[in-house]
């Protein structure tokens, strides 16, 4: 016997309605406050329900069953030629981009079709989710620090320990250079080496030629003992001006980074004091300065402050004190043990940073006002000893030259010596000034 569709319809009705009082059952039972002496019968009670509630769920397909609501398609002799239409029209339909489908399936009208604005807003967000899943390629290693490696690793480690390179490897673990101390003492050595064989090779062809402003430019040597004692300097300076410029190197890397987080730190602060008004973690507040990028000297620092926390398991306060005696910027480094104890004592982190941004933005003022007068006072040095002072020294040359007195030079040689000397007072102006000037 066929079942009416109605009453098959009317008996689902009722089987899930019987399976919703069921659930608000269950629900009401477990959202009760029960002491423990209740528990075993309401565990009870509630497997029961459970088991009513899938025996109505059980008698769901038996009901389904019977309602045939899909009926296919009779092609008949013709099933052939509508594939074959249906393919020439998908082959006919061009391709649809993201916006062409949104506008066709919300039916937009033209009032409210896309603007050229957005769609170019569409395409820039497309593109930055295709940088994002770039993955981000590694440095490539130091060929020369790996050569000096495997030639002077095993004299450098002794060294490491040493006294004569401590002040060197205290600044290393400063900057950012990303050499360990024993690499750094290896390309030491190793440059040396260097050094000494151009500076032999110099010596040597210096001992056998003259080298003259005027042709022939090289000429033979005759008196090889003169010369020698006269040039024997050149294996030993050459050496050690290398070997006291890399020694001396990473605090002049240090001192340059220096520069850049205080000029980075005064802005930096009243951001972070911007932040911390919202009574965020403090933690965060450090994530939020490093994903900004604005700050390229603050988010190395930053980061080993999270490195400390996230790789080695310390707190924020432990990873600042050692991120503190780490650090090359000593405002930098005042700021972390500052930091570290006003979280310890629970003070506001907004008013700790707004007062000591303020600080730093005087003391920001102040050394660009320094800047501007020490500029005034190189210029006028410059004028003196750029334009006057090689004048008067090519007059006293070419009195020389005419009375006969002292060396005698040729009109060439001196306008050498000039050219030279103006372009070498150039060049020591212009590193002073870099030196001394902010970043911005």
């Amino acid at each position: 016997m066929i079942t009416p569709k109605s009453d098959i319809f009317q008996e689902l009705k009722k089987t899930i309605s019987r399976e919703r009082k069921i659930i608000d059952e269950i629900s009401s039972i477990l959202n009760s406050n029960s002491n423990d002496k209740e528990n075993t019968a309401i565990l009870s009670h509630v497997k029961a329900l459970k088991l009513n509630l899938k025996q109505e769920s059980d008698k769901l397909p038996s009901l389904i069953n019977p309602l045939n609501l899909v009926r296919t398609l009779d092609l008949g002799s013709n099933e052939k030629n509508v594939e074959e239409t249906i393919k020439n029209d998908q082959q006919k339909k061009p391709q649809k981009n993201f916006i062409q489908k949104f506008e066709e399936d919300v039916k937009l009208t033209r009032e409210y079709k896309i603007t050229k604005t957005e769609k170019n807003i569409v395409k820039r967000i497309e593109q930055s989710k295709k940088e994002i899943a770039k993955k981000k390629e590694g440095k490539k290693p130091n060929i020369y620090a790996g050569l000096a490696s495997r030639i002077f690793s095993d004299f450098a480690r002794p060294l490491v320990d040493s006294k004569t390179f401590s002040g060197v490897i205290r600044d290393l673990l400063k900057t950012n250079m990303g050499l360990i101390p024993s690499a750094y003492i290896s390309i030491i050595l190793f440059s040396v080496l260097i050094s000494a064989g151009v500076a032999l090779i110099l010596f040597l062809f210096l001992l056998f030629f003259n080298v003259s402003t005027v042709a022939p430019f090289i000429t033979p040597v005759t008196d090889l003992m003169s010369r020698f004692l006269g040039l024997f300097w050149i294996l030993f300076v050459i050496p050690i001006i290398t070997f006291v410029f890399l020694y001396v190197y990473p605090s002049l890397e240090k001192r340059n980074l220096e520069g850049g987080i205080d000029q980075e730190l005064p802005f930096a602060t009243i951001n972070m004091s911007a932040i911390a008004g919202s009574k965020i973690e403090p933690t965060n507040i450090f994530n939020i300065i490093i994903s900004t990028a604005e700050y390229p000297h603050l988010k190395n620092q930053f980061t080993k402050v999270m490195n400390e926390i996230g790789i080695y398991g310390h707190d924020l306060v432990t990873a600042l004190r050692n991120s503190a005696d780490n650090c090359p910027s000593k405002k930098l480094s005042d700021l972390y043990n500052s930091l570290a104890t006003n979280i310890t004592s629970g003070g506001d982190l907004g008013e700790f940073f707004e007062k000591r941004s303020e600080t730093l933005l005087l003391d920001y003022r102040l050394e660009r006002e320094r800047y501007t007068r020490a500029s005034e006072t190189f210029i006028d040095v410059y004028i003196s000893i750029v334009i006057a002072a090689p004048m008067i020294l090519m007059l006293l040359l070419m009195m020389i030259q005419v009375s006969g007195l002292g060396v005698s030079l040729s009109p060439t040689t001196i306008s050498l010596i000039m050219i030279l000397g103006v372009a070498g007072i150039n060049f020591v102006f212009l590193m002073f000034l870099r030196l001394k000037q902010p970043s911005k």
